[in-house]
């Protein structure tokens, strides 16, 4: 009697492992969803990125940069804060500081700011 393909024994050697945890530790780690980094990119795309998180529901949008890129951060957040979204957003933190880039004999330090911007 021959066997059908459900019925057939599936040798040792092609069976799927089972799933392995991956370590926290080990995990990358993503910023939250109402962050965004100032980089290279246009103005306008951080801008759009903005106002689409206010509208997906979002109460605060926090806005980071670091290094040259601070002047764009600004940027962004008064285009966004003026043309765009100006009775409904307010500006509710501003914090400055330095962050270590590096490693040992690599390091320097970098000027960084973050903006919090809320709904009103």
């Amino acid at each position: 009697m021959a066997q059908t393909p459900s019925e057939a024994k599936i040798p040792e050697t092609e069976k799927v492992p089972k799933p392995v945890e991956v370590p926290q530790s080990m995990k990358p780690k993503t910023a939250a969803p109402n962050v965004i980094f100032v980089g290279k990119k246009p103005t306008m795309n951080y801008a759009l990125a903005i106002i689409i998180l206010f509208n997906q529901g979002s109460n605060e949008v926090v806005v980071k940069a670091r290094g040259l890129a601070i002047s764009k951060a600004v940027d962004v957040v008064e285009i966004v804060r003026r043309r765009f979204m100006e009775e409904t957003v307010k500006i509710k933190e501003i914090k400055i500081g330095t962050e270590t880039v590096g490693e040992a004999e690599d390091a320097r330090n970098v000027s960084a700011i973050e903006i919090t911007m809320s709904k009103i």
